[in-house]
């Protein structure tokens, strides 16, 4: 069985499941934050029962419209937050850790070998831990609050393995650019993408978050590595309970094998309207940008400041630009602070927020107006992704975006650096 088939049959009691076989999965972990669990909430005071299968199984994180931005944003803040603490789940406010997808695996909520389920598209981030993570919609996710169980159809595998050493400035948020570039936005549908190689074993975890994070973008429902050391290290100091690793058999059968030779490809820029619409930096051309926004549960994590930090230090934002740092989580942004990076983004003249996921999905702190363009390191870059249908979203990593804030047009980093 492949890695995504070992985890479904151990979790649904089989000793062996297939692909297009519908079973009913034990989860470990159910998550909704404040756009999602308010339906979820509603849904599961239908059901008619009293408590949730665990409350300490249960994760309520408001994080989409922190600081809320008006009064509704507020009044769903808060139905989150008496839910939780009426119930008495795990709950996670922005203001004290930040967005979901970064927040969980920090605080060692989600470990190798899970199920989990979340009422949010990029669940699958977890997925570089090696446990099985998907979205799904609010009404399922209350059925799994109330039961702590999910059916769900198994999904055929995918092998993506990614030879070779990649070039400076191609980072993992590159490789699965490439990747979504190269198969489609539908090119995974509902199946599990597994990445092997030795450019996969080089990636740090903040890289792998990325890669697993955006396997949605390929229609994926999950997007799967292999637990190693650099996974036992990270969740070594932050596991709250026990974890068990699967590993796929060295005779799995997949759907298909993709293989590719990352020292071919260079950073990679997604131009609008979808993450497959993608084009190598050399290929650019003069693209004006008004904003630049780096974060999001995409590349928010420290790696990405740094990255960033080092294309920005001693250089100022284009006067024509609004360029936006936003840390994934509480912690990463003490530390961007310990290291010097919020001075670095500061004396740059870009602006540091909270963590929140914001912009991202057009909520606030960086909508778009009509004819703007917008360079992120975020996931999406749909019609009216970032704020009004008539603006236009380019996806890149933390370097670009922050090369591209200074030049005022989408550029790469040895073009400020030499």
């Amino acid at each position: 069985m492949t890695l995504a088939e070992k985890i479904l049959a151990a979790h649904s009691g089989k000793k062996r499941v297939s692909p297009g076989e519908f079973i009913t999965v034990r989860v470990d972990l159910v998550m909704a934050n404040d756009i999602t669990a308010p339906i979820a909430i509603r849904e599961f005071e239908r059901l008619g029962t009293d408590a949730v299968f665990d409350p300490q199984r249960v994760v309520m994180v408001t994080d989409h419209n922190v600081p809320a931005k008006d009064i509704l944003a507020a009044e769903n803040a808060k139905l989150l937050r008496d839910f939780a603490h009426q119930h008495g789940l795990v709950y996670l406010d922005g203001g004290e850790f930040g967005i979901e997808h970064v927040v969980l695996p920090e605080q060692g909520l989600v470990l190798p070998g899970d199920v989990v389920v979340g009422a949010d598209s990029h669940t699958c981030t977890y997925g570089a831990l090696g446990s099985f993570a998907t979205g799904m919609g609010s009404t399922d996710i209350a059925c799994a609050m109330a039961t702590g169980e999910i059916w769900m159809k198994v999904p055929p595998t995918i092998k993506f393995v990614y030879h070779g050493r990649a070039k400076k400035w191609v980072t993992a948020k590159d490789l699965i650019l490439y990747t979504i570039g190269d198969i489609g936005v539908d090119g995974a549908l509902y199946a599990a993408m597994e990445f092997w190689g030795e450019a996969i074993a080089e990636l740090s975890m903040d890289g792998r978050f990325t890669m697993a994070n955006m396997a949605i973008e390929a229609g994926a429902k999950v997007g799967l590595f292999r637990t190693d050391e650099k996974t036992v290290e990270y969740v070594k100091s932050r596991a709250r309970r026990p974890y068990q690793v699967y590993e796929p058999d060295e005779d799995s059968q997949y759907s298909k094998v993709v293989e590719y030779d990352v020292s071919l490809i260079e950073p990679q820029v997604a131009f609008p309207h979808l993450p497959s619409n993608t084009r190598g930096i050399s290929e650019v051309g003069e693209v004006r940008i008004d904003q630049a926004v780096i974060g999001s549960c995409t590349n928010g994590r420290l790696e990405d400041l740094r990255l960033a930090a080092q294309v920005l230090r001693g250089r100022k934002v284009h006067p024509e630009v609004r360029c936006l740092i936003i840390p994934g989580s509480q912690e990463v942004y003490l530390q961007a602070l310990r290291e010097g990076l919020a001075e670095v983004f500061v004396q740059a003249g870009a602006t540091v927020t909270m963590p929140t996921c914001g912009p991202c999905g057009g909520f606030h702190m960086g909508v778009l107006a009509p004819g703007e363009r917008c360079i992120a390191t975020t996931n999406r870059n749909f019609v009216g992704r970032m704020g009004s249908p008539k603006s236009e979203v380019y996806l890149a990593n933390p370097a670009i975006a922050a090369a591209s804030a200074i030049l005022g047009r989408i550029g790469g980093p040895e073009e400020v650096m030499g």
